[in-house]
């Protein structure tokens, strides 16, 4: 099955992948012109020819929108096979795009982000750990630093120092448009928290230079309570109701 590249020139007819197909739709509308911007900074976006969750998204890890130091790597933002596309060798074929790439680039290797077991929005730690990724840094509560180098002399990548000095004493959610979601559910929830009176503030990171300051190694969606991180799943209604019972609100 043929494996398509995004381009500027592509980009609007193409479907994406990880939300519906219409060009309408906020979250579609959203994740694209966030891809328009980053495929001037040296993004690739490749995926199979379906209209599915069978792709896969690399950036120069200097580029990336997370607080790693990674110079000379590519750092995969998404990788999402799902459904009826698994078991059928494409994320190895869709691996070996990045790899190959990444040689021919003359990169020391490729950088990823993933947790100790299988989390949501996080790419798969055994799968990548099979493909000879190796654990390059920790950061609690479960986040994992995975790289895979290409020569055994490649420097070890590793997070940026972080730091949350926030004051506020209710929610604070980080969030970009990496993730498309995020056009649709962070303005439900804000809004549910403004009716439920609940203290609650977003911090859209605009640029790449914002979210390598970020005060968490996930900056598509990061949510803090009193400073405290929480989770990166993105909630709908019914978890973040269920999550602030769960904070005694």
């Amino acid at each position: 099955m043929e494996i398509i590249t995004l381009t500027k020139e592509n980009l609007q007819q193409e479907h994406i992948c990880c939300a519906i197909a219409n060009n309408d739709d906020c979250q579609v509308a959203a994740k694209k012109a966030w891809l328009a911007e980053r495929l001037d900074d040296g993004l690739i976006f490749k995926k199979l020819a379906v209209r599915g969750k069978c792709f896969i998204e690399y950036i120069p890890a200097e580029k990336a929108w997370l607080p790693i130091e990674a110079p000379g790597y590519l750092h995969i933002n998404c990788f999402w096979i799902s459904g009826q596309f698994k078991g059928q060798g494409y994320a190895n074929r869709l691996l070996a795009e990045c790899v190959k790439d990444g040689k021919t680039k003359g990169k020391s290797g490729i950088t990823v982000l993933s947790s100790k077991n299988k989390l949501p929005f996080l790419s798969h730690p055994q799968y990548l750990k099979y493909k000879g990724f190796i654990t390059a840094a920790t950061y609690d509560p479960y986040f994992e630093l995975l790289y895979l180098p290409f020569e055994t002399n490649s420097p070890k990548p590793h997070f940026k120092e972080m730091t949350n000095n926030s004051t506020e004493e209710g929610f604070v959610l980080y969030y970009t448009h990496q993730c498309p979601f995020t056009a649709k559910y962070v303005p439900l929830i804000e809004n549910l928290a403004k009716k439920m009176k609940i203290p609650f503030k977003t911090v859209y990171l605009e640029t790449a230079l914002a979210a390598q300051s970020a005060p968490a190694p996930i900056t598509s969606y990061c949510l803090f309570h009193k400073g405290k991180y929480v989770t990166n799943e993105i909630l709908s209604e019914k978890k973040f109701e269920k999550l602030v019972t769960e904070f005694g609100y």
